[in-house]
């Protein structure tokens, strides 16, 4: 079996750099751009498993709990993002709508399955049956996920329509938001450890 490369490359400019041993919290940098390089390992395989299965649960609760109701004059209203997806597709913007569901739905949940699959076989030790293919199919799903435009959006929302109508956030809106944050502690640099930290072998 051939060594791992010791080298790190620069994902912003390509630049080429050996590893150096950081502590918690600490970060190095490009010389070149100023990207980042690695962080350091502040959270334990298994702490990132259980995070994950948090985002999981959250998201769960994003989906099925509405994330803004609405009333006037007696008449209330609720929506969920399944339900907002759906009512974008009514109309002629269903094009808008089959973004909307890849980028606060489908990509944020298939993320959320990987990190769960490869997390819970990493917490004893071991590398996830398609490891390679579930590692690169979240680098791919990063850029897609976009549950923060989503978050920002719906607190635009509120704001906008609060002078007019009575507008509340849903425990669906709550699960969203900590869901948001989650995704970016787990998603990031530190799940690429895996790579390094495992046994070099598919199981």
């Amino acid at each position: 079996m051939t060594e791992p490369c010791p080298w790190i490359i620069c994902e912003h400019c390509d630049a080429v750099y050996a590893p150096v041993p950081l502590l918690s919290g600490q970060k190095s940098l490009c010389q070149r751009c100023g990207g980042v390089l690695e962080r350091g390992q502040g959270l334990s395989i298994q702490q990132l498993f259980a995070l994950s299965v948090t985002a999981l649960i959250l998201f769960l609760f994003a989906n099925i709990f509405p994330v803004i109701s609405i009333s006037l004059k007696g008449l209330a209203n609720a929506a969920t993002l399944w339900q907002s997806v759906e009512a974008l597709a009514q109309g002629q913007i269903s094009l808008i709508a089959a973004v909307a569901g890849l980028c606060i739905i489908l990509a944020p949940g298939l993320q959320i399955l990987l990190l769960c699959w490869l997390l819970s076989y990493a917490n004893v030790g071991l590398r996830a049956p398609g490891f390679k293919a579930c590692m690169r199919t979240l680098e791919q799903l990063r850029p897609w996920s976009m549950l923060e435009v989503c978050l920002l959006g719906i607190l635009v929302a509120i704001v906008k329509l609060g002078g007019m109508l009575s507008v509340h956030p849903g425990l669906g809106l709550w699960a969203l938001a900590m869901l948001t944050v989650l995704i970016i502690l787990i998603s990031g640099k530190s799940i690429r450890r895996l790579w390094t930290e495992l046994e070099d072998s598919d199981q």
